[in-house]
């Protein structure tokens, strides 16, 4: 960097008091800094642009050689409108300013000049403007000769000082850790981050629109629970002093949906945080948004119908197209989908005699595949290692993975011809795990047993109360957990879990960083 003062950029300390400045001159001005309360608007940006869509269509013709008039002759009307937003981009050219003002909905271009104020000091306020600033304007549509829709203002208010600078407008946050420490900055300034966000929303909205017109029934359960059931993982504990008692919050609405099936209702489903406290990385966060639903009358297979339901839905009515891009691969969520039991994929990639070999050969055959393992492990643990490391990542397009070791998912009910194995789905996209789907456990003795070797020792922990309501009869039920975090990933193109979490959970910064 140059050692000259007039060649150095300001810093943020040095911007920010020239807002302050500006700040000053506005109030001296007249102008109210934080705004005076509602705004009227014609509508939002978006509905202001299709207002000038006829204007926008004249000048296309004429700029074609054709007439720029309406059919009826008449050139279109140049209709008054009043808009807020905030502004992205400040141009001036002097006599003239031009702005881009933008809101949750659309961009429009102020045209601000002198000759269209009855007070031309109102001009020269404007020019204290920064970018950031929020404003409200009035004026009436028209194109300019670069065709660019735009409001000629004839009257314009404050209604927020930005004190602070925005990032650069073509590049937004650059830093991936301020994007997430700073998502509000990075959700006005990155239209692609503001779009994954936007679509995250319809695809919630959707997944519910798809469920409840098939009868499923959105319910709450909590998220405070008394017992961490409902999935193996490390809770997140605290204390409740009304009760002076140890409190979970939730890894999994499970036990609570199960209990509502037996309950009556046929078909619930939820939408919400789970918290598990374990590792932050690429694709986990502690803090996520789970899809769990269950299906009385329902098996395993009945949860693999809702799946090749669902996504075909949320790619046509939010993504455009059942065929998303995603690295280096394109995915195609077209059903029906692959469906391989997880013993056929291990003899795929370890050979057809694999499950007959001594386990020190096993061993070997697993160290010849570069795969690190603890020699403690057993023939299924290694099995397991197998898979998790060397197959699942290959598994790119929507596959299901049936007929998991009953150890694995002891909470599901085994195949009928094979009590080794559990008669479950994982399904798996892009090499990840989005969903397991479940024949689940209607038998209170195997559910206590279940849970007791869950818990090992600790019999305490067991939830009784879920194992009496089962007493009283759950009818056979198919249930799944998707998680909703992974799925906007796939759809999106996303590859790390916290560009589809607003405020995803980060280290702690240092003081001297903040």
């Amino acid at each position: 960097m140059s050692d000259d003062p007039a060649t150095q950029q300001p810093s943020s300390t040095d911007y920010r008091a020239i807002r302050i400045e500006n700040l000053k001159k506005l109030q001296a001005a007249g102008f109210t800094p934080f705004g005076a309360g509602a705004v009227e608007r014609t509508g939002t940006i978006d509905k202001i642009r299709e207002l000038g869509a006829p204007l926008l269509a004249a000048h296309a013709a004429a700029a074609a050689g054709g007439p720029a008039e309406s059919p009826d002759g008449q050139a279109p009307s140049r209709p008054e409108v009043k808009t807020a937003g905030r502004l992205l981009a400040l141009r001036n050219m002097g006599k003239t300013v031009f702005a881009d003002l933008r809101d949750g909905f659309g961009r429009v271009q102020l045209f601000v000049n002198a000759k269209n104020f009855d007070r031309p000091e109102d001009f020269e306020a404007f020019k204290w403007l920064d970018l950031g600033d929020h404003v409200a304007a009035e004026g009436d549509l028209f194109v300019t000769r670069t065709g660019e829709l735009s409001v000629r203002v004839k009257r314009w208010s404050l209604l927020a000082k930005a004190l602070r600078q925005p990032p650069e407008k073509f590049h937004g946050l650059v830093d991936t850790e301020d994007r997430y420490r700073q998502r509000y900055v990075d959700l006005f300034t990155n239209p692609e981050s503001r779009e994954r966000f936007y679509k995250r929303s319809a695809i919630l909205r959707e997944t519910r629109r798809w469920l409840e017109a098939r009868g499923f029934m959105e319910v709450e359960t909590p998220i405070l629970q008394p017992h961490a059931g409902g999935a193996t993982a490390k809770p997140f504990t605290t204390h409740y002093n009304a009760l002076d008692r140890e409190m979970f919050l939730r890894i999994a609405p499970e036990l609570y949906l199960k209990r509502l099936v037996i309950g009556g209702f046929d078909k619930v489903f939820e939408i919400g945080r789970d918290f598990r406290n374990e590792g932050l990385d690429r694709t986990h966060n502690p803090e996520f948004t789970v899809l769990e639903l269950y299906q009385a009358y329902g098996d395993r297979r009945s949860m693999m119908d809702v799946i090749e339901g669902l996504l075909p839905h949320l790619c046509d009515t939010v993504i455009g197209s059942r065929k998303v891009k995603y690295g280096e691969h394109e995915l195609d969520f077209t059903p029906p989908y692959r469906e391989v039991a997880y013993e056929t994929l291990v003899k795929e990639r370890m050979g057809e005699d694999w499950f007959d070999l001594p386990l020190e050969a096993a061993q070997a055959r697993v160290r010849e595949a570069g795969l690190p393992f603890d020699p403690a492990w057993n023939m299924l643990l290694l099995t397991h290692e197998v898979y998790d490391k060397l197959i699942e990542k290959t598994l790119v397009q929507p596959t299901f993975v049936t007929r998991v070791p009953h150890e694995f998912v002891p909470l599901a009910k085994v195949c009928p011809d094979d009590p080794t194995k559990a008669n479950v789905f994982e399904f798996v996209v892009g090499g990840r795990e989005l969903c397991p789907g479940y024949t689940e456990q209607n038998d209170p003795f195997a559910q206590r047993e279940a849970f007791r070797a869950q818990v090992e020792e600790d019999a305490e922990s067991t939830d009784e109360d879920f194992v009496e309501a089962l007493e009283y009869g759950m009818p056979p039920t198919g249930g799944l957990g998707l998680g909703m975090d992974r799925v906007v990933m796939m759809l999106t193109g996303t590859e790390v879990i916290r560009d589809v979490i607003l405020f995803p959970q980060l280290k702690t910064q240092p003081p001297a960083a903040r």
